[in-house]
């Protein structure tokens, strides 16, 4: 399994024409309910996928290592061929950087979920019934109100994201460390304190300075019906990573609905687009609006994601076939390479992310064809790119738009 070597490509890397879409069903991969039955992506009504797997090379995507299960942010490092074992980023970060928060040198980010705890403080839900955005917003300023490190020489930054999610920064002088989540990631367990695995003092100081603040906050949501309770997750500073746009020599666009992928695609210096509207066909009238701008087009579907996590497999079926009919309007815009794949898979069977390879399709001119002729899990494994590392997903896509000189004599 191949890693992608940044250093190589920057090398040769050259400037043309030739556009590149990368269209990522979010925890697309999936699982059959009974056995020997169909995946979420085998059952759904795909033509317009399909023609894309019989015109082009299908093959299925590792997002970390064989067997490990990814968070979405490394899924999607991976994906921008960024090994996530190298570039560890927390998800407060790509939280924080997704609503547009400009994150200085002084802060420490924390993805928050709002959860629901019974009367023994045990979570009974992770994701506080993923309340409604306007909920999230009434409730983060209830916390900026009401909770307070200024005694400790910390500004403490509440901003609401979407749903049950939020994005607390933690700005102040000799903040850091490697700081673990408190979430359980189970329900019927307590909650889990801050811990600093660096062994710093700067990390002891910031672990007990932040659970002092998830306390303080505890207390303020304890009268609330659903979200009476928060989780952090992701909690880190902005690591600087080397901008995607300069190494691969293309103008880059992110065309997505969800604050963390925002996120991500800013992370790695991509222009995030703004549009109205939150269904496949938004996104990809707005792809038509900004396609002359850009060289390179990450467009992200979320719903794929939530509905596995959800463990409705009808729900996913449908929201791929809402992706399936955009296609075509994908493809009049006549994409020298057009990638279909997602970050990592989950399936309604496990209501969760999962560590199985994702089904992955290259589509365009110079793309061989191979024998596959559906989009799945089964027959993917079986085409011409085989199972790779989804860090080759960016170099192949290269290759294939002509954006890469000849190595060596």
């Amino acid at each position: 399994m191949v890693i992608t070597d940044h250093k190589i490509y920057e090398e040769l890397v050259i400037s043309n024409d030739n556009k590149i879409v990368l269209l990522v069903m979010d925890g697309l991969g999936g699982l059959p309910m009974k056995p020997n039955g169909l995946t979420e992506l085998e059952a759904a009504y795909t033509p317009h996928l399909d023609r894309l797997a019989r015109e082009g090379s299908s093959g299925r995507s590792i997002p970390v290592r064989p067997g490990v299960t990814p968070g979405s942010g490394p899924a999607h490092l991976s994906l921008f061929s960024y090994d996530p074992v190298q570039f560890e980023i927390g998800r407060g970060v790509l939280e924080a950087l997704g609503i547009g928060f400009d994150l200085g040198p002084n802060d420490v980010a924390a993805r928050g979920n709002f959860a629901t705890a019974d009367e023994n403080g045990l979570i009974t839900d992770r994701r506080a019934g993923r309340i409604p955005t306007e909920e999230c917003i009434r409730l983060t300023a209830k916390l900026q109100a009401n909770t307070s490190l200024a005694d400790d020489g910390v500004e403490v930054i509440v901003k609401p994201v979407k749903e049950h999610r939020f994005a607390v920064i933690f700005r102040g002088e000799g903040l850091g460390g490697e700081l673990t989540e408190t979430d359980p990631l189970v329900t019927g367990k307590p909650p889990l304190p801050v811990e600093d695995l660096s062994g710093a003092p700067e990390g002891q100081r910031t672990a007990q300075l932040i659970n002092k603040w998830v306390a303080q906050a505890r207390k303020v949501l304890a009268d609330e019906p659903r979200a009476n309770s928060l989780n952090l997750r992701g909690i880190a500073k902005d690591p600087g990573l080397p901008q995607f746009p300069d190494t691969y020599k293309l103008r880059s666009a992110a065309i997505a609905v969800y604050p963390m992928y925002k996120g991500v695609a800013k992370l790695v210096g991509m222009e995030v687009i703004k549009f109205e509207g939150d269904r496949p066909h938004h996104e990809i009238a707005t792809l038509k609006e900004v396609w002359e701008a850009y060289d390179f087009f990450f467009i992200h579907i979320k719903k794929t994601d939530s509905y596995g996590e959800d463990g409705n497999f009808d729900a996913k079926v449908h929201e791929i076939e809402a992706v399936d009919a955009v296609i075509p309007d994908i493809l009049a815009l006549n994409p020298s390479v057009l990638i279909v794949t997602g970050d990592h898979s989950t399936p309604a069977k496990l209501r969760s992310h999962s560590y199985h390879p994702v089904p992955t399709l290259f589509w365009g001119p110079n793309v061989m064809q191979d024998s596959v002729t559906t989009f799945g899990e089964r027959v993917s494994e079986g085409g011409a790119m085989g199972v790779f590392h989804a860090t080759e997903i960016i170099p192949w896509a290269l290759g294939f738009a002509d954006r890469l000189k000849r190595f060596g004599a």
